[in-house]
């Protein structure tokens, strides 16, 4: 069975360095047989993905920033717990868009996320979602993901 390392290399993925939380927080808490992440933000490319979807944000940016948090999400998990290979299954996301009262396609940005599960854990990657709008997200950002992963001991 291949590595996550060498899977993430194989789809040509780098993830970020795991950022410093922003509040009274951490990043991630493993307990029970399982990993809780905190929200993740949307970075992309090293920056912060501002703005809010049916506005100043198109569709596609709102997915490229669920990716990101995607990644980020991963970058918590392998700083927390030594090794993506630890990783049991990807229980359940949950995605929050910053979006306007008429934008209905939460679903649709938060794919990016659910996708990247994918891709990288395949069944494993399989999960419950919640994906909400929301008038405004920390730092002004246009999306935030939280985890709740299975994971090895």
């Amino acid at each position: 069975m291949m590595s996550i390392d060498a899977r993430l290399e194989e789809l040509g993925i780098t993830l970020p360095e795991a950022a410093a939380p922003v509040a009274s927080y951490v990043p991630v808490v493993v307990a029970g047989g399982f990993a809780y992440v905190s929200g993740q933000v949307s970075f992309v490319d090293g920056q912060l993905l501002k703005g809010r979807l049916g506005d100043d944000v198109s569709l596609d940016d709102g997915v490229k920033a669920a990716r990101g948090c995607g990644l980020m999400i991963l970058a918590q998990l392998k700083a927390a717990l030594g090794s993506l290979d630890r990783v049991e299954r990807i229980v359940k996301l949950g995605g929050f868009v910053n979006s306007t009262p008429e934008f209905a396609d939460q679903p649709k940005v938060v794919n990016g996320a659910s996708d990247l599960m994918l891709e990288v854990f395949g069944e494993a990657g399989k999960h419950a979602r919640a994906a909400v709008g929301a008038p405004s997200l920390p730092l002004g950002v246009a999306v935030e993901v939280d985890a709740v992963v299975a994971v090895r001991a």
